[in-house]
């Protein structure tokens, strides 16, 4: 019989079990906290959503949903994959692939006017 086995056998059953129990409880802590302390703390989250609805709010950009409006029936074909926002340029990027190439086309978020597509 290995060592093991007989440590094992020497422990009563209650006793391990709640061993075991409170190592994963212990496991299962740290893992819930690993983000809180592993994370930096930011003094402002500045996101691209953030931005563009303070955007849309000035008045300064086209809401998303009108962008599509106005795009999707231009793209026919295409699978419409979604967008990303470039606050700097004030410029929506919306991707589309049709027989595995991907298709981005640039939108002016001001006017709404298409000013670049990759092909």
């Amino acid at each position: 019989m290995s060592r093991a086995v007989i440590a094992l056998s020497l422990v009563p059953a209650g006793a391990f079990l709640a061993s075991l129990f409170a190592a994963s409880l212990f496991v299962a802590g740290l893992f819930a906290a690993g983000p809180f302390l592993a994370a930096p703390a930011r003094a402002e989250p500045a996101t691209v959503q953030g931005q563009v609805r303070k955007d849309m709010r000035a008045g300064n950009v086209r809401s998303l949903r009108e962008i599509e409006q106005r795009v999707l029936p231009t793209m026919p074909g295409m699978q419409y994959l979604g967008p990303e926002y470039d606050p700097a340029a004030m410029v929506y990027r919306l991707k589309f692939i049709r027989e595995g190439r991907v298709v981005f086309v640039d939108v002016d978020a001001r006017s709404g006017t298409i000013i670049g597509q990759s092909r």
